[in-house]
């Protein structure tokens, strides 16, 4: 199967419907599919439920779909970076489903490897809880969650080969490997395409056999979110 593609848009074609579930790797803005997120924009692509830990800040990252409002629903854990989330929450036009970090990760796991849900102490007592099912073992309480899947997961990888292995570098692995198994079409993009053969395979972080898609993309902006220096 033919998997590299020439760009963004080309690896989205025919993938895309109103109404989809997309999952989107990355961690504020460390390690986010950025060449993918502007191509959902440009597609016009609309009433999206978009899993991802963060939705970037107001004009970058996962921000550019909240201002054309193409998303309809975020699956997140913190969004205290975006004022247009803020806006849009507030204001009734966005639905939120808030998920502590660590169970959104669990989540996103479980799905990828076909567990349909989990019980977890987190959120015991609160309103994370509420609604759902709660178990008790060995005397403590236990909430049950559900795991997630998408129709799209996008992911944004260090290196990749024309096989679909994916290498992560440092912190930008964060999110993308975990989601890159709960899509049903996973596509990625790299900042080093090369051929198959070319990685160590006990460096490779997501096997080719999770991708269905991917390309080399370029000029990366790669945005310090909040830049701290010393004095």
């Amino acid at each position: 199967m033919q998997k590299v593609y020439k760009d963004a848009k080309s690896a989205l074609e025919g993938l895309l419907f109103d109404g989809m579930t997309i999952m989107s790797g990355g961690f504020g803005l460390c390690g986010i599919p950025e060449k993918l997120i502007a191509a959902l924009r440009d597609s016009q692509v609309k009433d999206l439920t978009v899993i991802s830990n963060n939705a970037g800040v107001d004009d970058f990252g996962l921000g550019l779909l909240l201002a054309t409002r193409q998303i309809r629903k975020m699956i997140s854990s913190y969004v205290g970076e975006n004022a247009t989330f803020e806006r849009q929450y507030l204001s009734g036009e966005l639905e939120l489903e808030f998920n502590p970090q660590g169970t959104l990760a669990e989540r996103i796991r479980a799905g990828g490897a076909g567990i349909p849900g989990f019980y977890t102490k987190t959120g015991v007592g609160t309103v994370i809880a509420e609604g759902k099912e709660l178990k008790v073992f060995d005397g403590e309480t236990y909430v049950l969650e559900r795991g997630l899947r998408a129709d799209l997961a996008i992911v944004k990888a260090w290196k990749g080969d024309e096989e679909g292995n994916l290498v992560y570098r440092k912190t930008a692995r964060n999110f993308n490997p975990m989601m890159a198994t709960a899509g049903k079409v996973t596509v990625a993009e790299v900042e080093q395409l090369v051929p198959v053969g070319s990685l160590d395979p006990d460096h490779i972080h997501t096997p080719g056999i999770f991708v269905q898609r991917i390309f080399a993309g370029r000029a990366y902006e790669k945005r310090i979110e909040k830049r701290t220096t010393r004095t």
